[in-house]
């Protein structure tokens, strides 16, 4: 008895601790697992009425991980130990000369799942977080939220991955951000399952907006100073997933909306609105029933928030012969590709390969080296000793192109890592 009351204290100062979360609606600043299994994301499904002799349980799980590593080129230094094709120089030698050797622990993560039986289902939390500082922490070793979540039967609310997401897509590399193409995007909602069977199911839920805008070649026109962006709804997102023997194929869609406002009094308006749309097409394919194809084709207009490595959502277009509007917003159209093999020799030795792209249409209004397009690409041999240890080297490439100077960069490096993993339960049966 005393160690289920021990336990629920527990599970309450995990819940207490993961209270208000501070999360930009930005895709820099959420980013992906740097293994592939589904096993560390909350679970969507419906939580069936727990047996009567179970108690209460508190998962305590994690991992320590070191990346070393040496890039041959040169890329934002906020940003020095991941492979970022918006962070790649927009003209030669922005960030200094080539040729750097970097190393860090932020992706040393520790999380805590509880469960706690009731007469109506099983509620369960999940608090996560990693040392991988982003936005006013971006290149800091601190702490950063991952999951902050809670559900039970078929609602859940918190912060968690969106709907609009596959995980699953994410490949089994040591780099840490991973495929620029893919949809990812840790959010704030409030999820509905309405239907699920085993893996398959359908989920929709509203979650929090945001969006950013490039003023291009009107940056520092003092009648944008006025224009303040605004967001009267929630994101609307929903995916539908079917899982078989095979593997699984996902289809998600969202839709969106972005206000701006003009609040100046000089006879200019820049009011506007933008619908932000897409879908996204992901899949697992096994092969031989142990390797696996992961791969997603996204495309949509003014979602780069929710794209894993994409700069804005809205920009700026001409439009001439109207001086009272002489520019306006456009939502920018983009499509993103995802294509990884997953090699499972044994079990004590796995390999990836794979290639991922992203594609902006930039509008007219944008400066000459906006980004256009990014490409990345990966290959690796890891061996696992033991189940809890994982050692390997990895070589990992992306590109940045501009969008009409002609200019392009990359970024070539070869990483080791090392990740060793814990987990401990406390109470259930």
């Amino acid at each position: 008895m005393r160690a289920r009351k021990a336990v629920r204290w527990l599970l309450a100062a995990s819940l207490m601790l993961a209270g208000p979360s501070v999360v930009r609606a930005d895709s820099s600043e959420s980013k992906p697992d740097p293994a592939p299994s589904p096993a560390a994301s909350p679970a969507a499904a419906q939580a069936a009425p727990a047996p009567a002799d179970t108690g209460p349980r508190l998962d305590i799980y994690g991992f320590a991980m070191l990346d070393m590593g040496y890039q041959a080129k040169q890329n934002d230094p906020d940003w020095f130990d991941v492979v970022r094709p918006v962070k790649l120089p927009a003209f030669a030698e922005e960030f200094g000369h080539d040729g750097h050797f970097y190393a860090g622990v932020r992706q040393s993560r520790l999380g805590v799942k509880g469960f706690i039986p009731t007469d109506i289902g099983e509620i369960k939390t999940i608090f996560e977080f990693e040392l991988f500082g982003t936005g006013v922490d971006a290149g800091q070793t601190t702490f950063r939220l991952r999951h902050a979540w809670g559900e039970l039967g078929q609602w859940g609310a918190g912060q968690t991955w969106s709907p609009f997401m596959d995980i699953d897509v994410f490949p089994n590399s040591v780099e840490y951000w991973g495929p620029n193409g893919m949809v990812f995007f840790r959010n704030v909602q409030v999820r509905w399952t309405p239907w699920q069977d085993g893996d398959s199911r359908f989920v929709v839920a509203l979650e929090r907006p945001g969006a950013s805008a490039d003023q291009g070649d009107f940056a520092g026109r003092i009648e944008l100073q006025g224009v303040k962006g605004r967001f009267p709804l929630p994101d609307l997102s929903a995916h539908y997933r079917h899982a078989a023997d095979w593997g699984h194929v996902q289809l998600a869609g969202i839709v969106r909306q972005m206000i701006w406002d003009d609040i100046n009094e000089d006879g200019v308006d820049l009011s506007g609105d933008a619908t932000g749309w897409g879908f996204n097409l992901s899949t697992n394919v096994k092969v031989a029933q142990k390797h696996v194809v992961r791969a997603s084709l996204v495309y949509g207009k003014g979602i780069q928030n929710y794209m894993n490595d994409a700069p804005v959502d809205v920009g700026l277009e001409n439009n001439p012969g109207n001086p009272v509007t002489p520019f306006v917003g456009q939502a920018l159209p983009l499509f993103g590709l995802v294509a990884f093999l997953d090699l499972n020799w044994n079990s004590t030795w796995t390999s990836t390969v794979g290639y991922s792209m992203l594609d902006i249409d930039n509008t007219d209004g944008q400066s000459d080296d906006a980004f256009k397009k990014g490409q990345y690409a990966l290959a690796n041999i890891l061996y696992h000793p033991v189940p809890d240890l994982m050692l390997g080297p990895e070589i990992q490439w992306g590109k940045r192109d501009n969008f009409r100077d002609g200019f392009s960069s990359d970024d070539f490096r070869i990483q080791f890592s090392a990740k060793y993993n814990f987990k401990q339960s406390v109470g259930g049966k």
